[in-house]
């Protein structure tokens, strides 16, 4: 009892530790993904209103009009490198699991992109045949444009290629320290919102160069853009999951402490009183 004692007590520091290590992080990554949320905003509403000048444009980009088709289905999943923070990777994972089934059933083509390791180790029990290539960041320090910049790219490739007809992006949107909403956004062909009944008059612009020649060289880095607010989203997201995860192990650690504690001081005592009973027994037989 005493060796599980022990044991338990290191546990319960090393989970300390993790959550003061997530809870010091947290605050950086929530100040970078909230302030990556208004240039992403700012950026889906530019381009909604070039895209409803130039609907129905016989130039119009792929990226926006798409290819034609909806047979083959692209899933962009961004998931955490590392573990041990509750049902983080769990919830993501499951929402693009339901997705790519979904997707089967109705008889279409999925292919699945993955951006963190444990993500990839999950999908790949179940549909390790769909997965087409996986991309870590576990050796990055901090998180910048540039590494979403090459997801990007490489999606862009495939889609050129003409590897599928539509991506759709899968990642944590950082709501707060307990809350973290699992997400779905179709990026590619971008969904346009039409604009609400009761906005009122919509503002008219005139672009130059044409519509279809900004959106050629919009898009690509629109793409970039919402990539790189999921990874900040994502990390967000990871360091408040860990740091409730590790706060509740250290409270668990600390009952089972207390409970083992319990067990050996009366065990210690049971112990105790049978050796007095036996030394009574024994000058009391002489």
């Amino acid at each position: 009892m005493r060796v599980r004692i022990a044991s338990t007590k290191a546990t319960q520091k090393i989970t300390k530790a993790m959550q003061m290590v997530a809870a010091s992080k947290l605050r950086r990554a929530q100040t970078a993904a909230e302030a990556a949320r208004p240039y992403a905003e700012k950026m889906d509403a530019v381009i909604s209103n070039i895209a409803t000048a130039a609907a129905g444009s016989p130039g119009a980009p792929a990226l926006l009009a798409g290819t034609g088709r909806d047979q083959v289905h692209l899933l962009l999943v961004c998931t955490g490198e590392r573990g041990l923070c509750g049902a983080f990777n769990s919830a993501i994972v499951r929402l693009a699991r339901e997705r790519a089934l979904s997707l089967l059933n109705q008889g279409k083509e999925i292919k699945i992109f993955c951006v963190g390791r444990k993500g990839y180790e999950q999908l790949r029990r179940t549909f390790e045949k769909h997965i087409i290539g996986h991309t870590e960041l576990r050796s990055v320090r901090q998180l910048g444009f540039v590494n979403a910049e090459d997801i990007a790219k490489t999606i862009l490739a495939r889609f050129e290629a003409g590897e599928f007809d539509v991506c759709t992006l899968f990642y944590s949107r950082f709501k707060s320290v307990i809350a973290q909403i699992p997400t779905a956004q179709q990026v590619i062909p971008l969904v346009v919102e039409a604009p609400a009944a009761n906005a009122g008059p919509s503002t008219s612009y005139e672009y130059e160069p044409e519509e279809d020649e900004i959106l050629t060289r919009l898009l690509p880095r629109n793409l970039a853009v919402q990539i790189f607010r999921a990874l900040l989203e994502n990390n967000a997201s990871f360091y408040g999951s860990q740091m409730s995860a590790m706060d509740n192990a250290t409270r668990n650690a600390g009952e089972m402490i207390r409970k083992q504690t319990l067990t050996y001081n009366r065990t210690r005592q049971a112990m105790i009183t049978k050796e007095l009973i036996e030394i009574i027994s024994g000058a009391e037989a002489i």
